[in-house]
């Protein structure tokens, strides 16, 4: 380093010139703001969206769709999954939400419901909140037991 080719840190020196501060600066009078109108003045603001008159964007869109604030969200567990859990052991003969919830499958405060994808050979007794119509019936004909809390 020597001192033709000094140069200040990168972000440390303020490039263009400063707005309002006195005709000499040459960006005085105006500050580059124009004359008169909305824009001119201080504490202007435009609302997020606005389109400078023309219908916004959100309000020419219609509304659409429907929000069921009664709605119960369900966290599915499939067959296959539990038979997975079986096989490596993790699972003897009863399945309950803590036993869902220490495998990972469940939160805490989750609702639960057995889903009838793949295919159940180990007799397990499952209490949990719903069972689809096909998981009741594997669970059964494999000569276990499906109870609903």
């Amino acid at each position: 380093m020597e001192l033709n080719n000094l140069k200040p840190a990168k972000g440390s020196v303020k490039s263009g010139k400063r707005i309002g501060r006195g005709e000499g600066s040459g960006k005085g009078g105006t500050a580059t703001r124009g004359h008169k109108g909305q824009k001119s003045r201080s504490g202007y603001s435009r609302k997020i969206g606005f389109e400078g008159g023309q219908m916004p964007l959100q309000r020419r869109v219609p509304k659409f769709g429907f929000k069921n604030i009664n709605r119960k969200e369900y966290q599915g567990v499939n067959l296959d999954t539990l038979q997975k859990l079986v096989d490596d052991g993790k699972i003897k003969d009863t399945v309950s939400l803590e036993v869902l919830m220490e495998n990972g499958l469940v939160g805490k405060n989750d609702l639960v419901k057995i889903l009838g994808r793949g295919e159940l050979k180990a007799k397990l007794n499952i209490s949990v909140h719903k069972f689809t119509a096909s998981a009741k019936a594997a669970i059964e004909k494999a000569g276990g037991e499906a109870v609903t809390i």
